[in-house]
């Protein structure tokens, strides 16, 4: 993604949000899924935080019927910091076994883009708390939105968004609306770009553990054995009813880990110091994230 396509897609969202959006109540009706600090309208649009590495604007999707490692070890489909740094998961090579780590993407904008993002985001009805409904789709994700203003967090979820496009029939024409805004912000914003981005490197890692199972041992084809590098395996409970630990990777261990992680795939059986062999699930930390405790909702 470049800046050039980046204020692109900003154009397009202005001319989404011109057509879709009209007034809705900012007040919850009972239904509402999220809100701002205090019940601020979303007409009162503050500036950016201050901090640089802060997060402005976020589009993650949570939830849905995927594996507690899948779940827990998800990316944001786009974080935007305050000093103009989008990230967001670029594309992979589509082999069975994947890579261990995500393709992490990051590209430079500058404050005027970044401020437009909020601005645009606020007008897309992230800070309101209308019902948008809720579709008889099952093990659907939610699309959660974030968006933070030195006047609050605005945080708000629709569930099934892209899968109920053509549930007309089930939503109110105001759950259609507010939808409809949504979905204009999260194509605006995710659209394939031209140009090159830079490969983003993180200052830590968070590392997924589960003991290594026969059925991992069974998956084709078998991939080596690989040393640990990093700290001691398994870290700390996470989901200790499905043996799920997790540990943080930083400082001097980090370029360590992922060296490593770079020449591994998703199968690869990785054996701690007593022998022990791990099946792992590498997550990248964002750089408004400190370690495992971010990746749960």
């Amino acid at each position: 993604m470049t800046r050039t396509s980046l204020r692109g897609a900003l154009a397009v969202l202005a001319l989404v949000l011109l057509c879709s959006c009209a007034e809705r109540p900012t007040e919850d009706d009972g239904g509402g899924q999220a809100g701002g600090a205090g019940g601020a309208s979303p007409d009162a649009v503050p500036g950016t935080p201050a901090e640089p590495g802060d997060l402005v604007l976020q589009i993650a999707q949570v939830g849905g019927f995927v594996t507690p490692e899948m779940l827990a070890g998800r990316l944001p489909q786009i974080s935007v910091y305050a000093d103009g740094r989008v990230l967001s998961e670029g594309p992979v090579t589509a082999i069975y076994p994947g890579p261990a780590l995500p393709n992490v993407q990051v590209v430079q904008v500058d404050e005027a883009t970044v401020q437009g993002l909020v601005e645009q985001a606020m007008a897309a009805g992230v800070a309101e708390t209308a019902d948008l409904g809720m579709p008889p789709i099952a093990d659907a994700t939610s699309t959660r939105f974030t968006v933070v203003t030195p006047g609050g967090t605005y945080v708000r979820e629709a569930y099934a968004l892209m899968e109920s496009l053509g549930a007309d029939g089930e939503l109110t024409a105001e759950q259609r609306e507010g939808r409809a805004a949504l979905t204009g912000l999260l194509d605006a914003l995710t659209a394939p770009t031209e140009g090159a981005s830079e490969g983003y490197v993180p200052a830590g890692l968070a590392v997924l553990a589960r003991p290594w199972t026969d059925a991992d041992a069974d998956s084709e084809p078998a991939q080596p054995d690989v040393a640990w590098p990093g700290p001691a395996l398994p870290g700390e409970a996470f989901e200790p009813a499905l043996g799920l630990s997790c540990l943080t990777v930083s400082g001097a261990d980090t370029a360590t880990v992922l060296e490593a992680a770079r020449a591994a795939t998703s199968r690869t059986p990785w054996v701690a110091s007593d022998g022990s062999r791990w099946a792992l699930t590498f997550r990248p930390l964002l750089p408004h994230e400190t370690g495992c405790t971010d990746l749960t909702d």
